[in-house]
């Protein structure tokens, strides 16, 4: 039946285009539609500048033999008006949701988003952080200037070259669609992408990159803001909190429990993640100990630092955080680590798994589910895990070796000390006989 509709479709086209008629019918998810170059319609954007763009009129046309005959007929008609220079864009070219949308721009339904969304989810700090995912990310990759169009939507998506931003893209756009009733079909877009990888460092990389900070005082230029001069301080303490504890960058900002982190009952060097963090409150515990004191975590004056830095910011605003996580981002180009802050969280998560750490504890640890814990992680356990795990092995050798080493070159000088104890054995029978 599939065939002698499209076979049917063709011949419809051919009618239409021996009659000079400038329109032709296509079918897409079971729907019929006209395609036409038309006046730009009310809040389109005429990017080309000529007054005209080629446009899909769904007229809500089923893609049967019956659909066929209507749409023909409704081709012909909107022929006639193009070739009168008579259309104009109503009700029925602009479509259900066209009237529903009162032909309203990308910008001005992002201004009701938040207020849209929350008629239908609950207000958590999860879901708020979820809704800004889905917000900045429409915001980002539109222009607010055009029609709230599926239209306009698909082609913002085929504009990005990334494929994890196209992929990122969609689903907000998709979240953002589903919010306005704007019917669109992104599924070709939810596959998630394969061609992702991630650069996650070894701990001796990690501790290189801690000092890279220092090094970055030796070529920085001359002309540095005297208020800033010394803020790579407490850019290098978030470098280190994010490599010892595996934290989201985000939980070294909002309500950051500062006199915990210095107190002296806090024994355990945990670090207390807020409640209003997106996966609640926890304590983490730092994955090595021995780092907090190296890389002088609890040194007071990085902390004066934080406090100033969050005075100045909204923790609820989320706008506000993401500038700060942002700014983490930027100083690890600006030294020249070839990671990223998430990396960290990886590498805590793979080295918590080489020391033999049970899933389970270091999901905790990280504040997430351990579904989601060897989802998100197990793509990067197989290679990485082996070279760690290589690596360690052969690290073990060494040091058996260089113990087997030891012991017989102790046991050689046991047999020597031995040998000169019998030697002045007998040198003391012969002085004394």
């Amino acid at each position: 039946m599939r065939a002698k509709i499209l076979l049917e479709l063709d011949q419809v086209n051919l009618r239409l285009k021996s009659a000079k008629t400038k329109v032709t019918v296509r079918e897409s998810h079971g729907s019929l539609q006209l395609r036409a170059t038309l006046p730009i319609k009310p809040g389109d954007k005429d990017t080309k500048g000529t007054g005209r763009k080629q446009y899909n009129l769904s007229l809500n046309i089923p893609a049967n033999l019956d659909g066929l005959k209507t749409a023909e007929e409704e081709a012909y008609e909107l022929g006639k008006l193009i070739a009168r220079k008579s259309f104009a864009w109503n009700d029925k070219y602009l479509g259900n949701e066209g009237i529903k949308q009162q032909f309203q721009t990308i910008g001005e339904l992002l201004e009701k988003f938040e207020e849209e969304y929350f008629k239908t989810h609950q207000r958590t700090t999860k879901s708020e952080h979820t809704f800004f995912y889905y917000f900045s990310r429409t915001k980002r990759f539109t222009n607010p200037q055009y029609l709230a169009s599926p239209e306009n939507f698909i082609s913002a998506i085929e504009k990005i070259d990334k494929e994890w931003a196209k992929y990122n893209a969609a689903r907000a756009i998709s979240a953002f669609c589903q919010t306005f009733n704007i019917k669109i079909d992104l599924s070709q877009y939810s596959k998630m992408p394969l061609n992702n990888s991630r650069n996650i460092p070894s701990d001796g990389e990690i501790t290189t990159g801690f000092f890279k900070f220092s090094a970055y005082l030796n070529h920085r230029g001359n002309q540095v803001n005297q208020n800033v001069k010394d803020s790579w301080q407490l850019w290098r303490w978030t470098y280190g909190m994010l490599a010892v504890f595996g934290l989201r960058p985000r939980e070294l900002f909002i309500n950051p429990h500062i006199d915990w982190w210095l107190s002296q009952e806090n024994a355990d060097l945990t670090w207390k993640v807020d409640k209003d963090c997106k996966t609640g409150e926890r304590e983490a515990l730092p994955l090595y100990k021995q780092w907090v004191e190296e890389f002088d975590l609890r040194n007071p004056i990085y902390l004066e630092m934080l406090a100033t830095v969050i005075s100045k910011k909204d923790h609820t605003n989320h706008a506000d955080i993401t500038a700060l996580t942002q700014r983490v981002s930027w100083w690890f180009r600006k030294i020249g680590v070839d990671f990223k802050p998430y990396d960290l969280r990886h590498a805590w998560a793979i080295r918590a798994h080489i020391l033999g750490i049970p899933i389970k504890a270091a999901a905790d640890n990280l504040g997430h589910s351990v579904q989601v814990h060897t989802q998100t992680y197990q793509r990067w356990f197989s290679l990485d895990m082996r070279k760690l795990a290589i690596n360690q092995a052969l690290s073990k050798r060494n040091e058996v070796e260089v113990m087997r080493e030891e012991h017989t070159r102790l046991s050689m000088e046991n047999e020597m000390l031995k040998m000169e104890v019998e030697k002045l054995k007998m040198e003391m029978v012969y002085k004394s006989s």
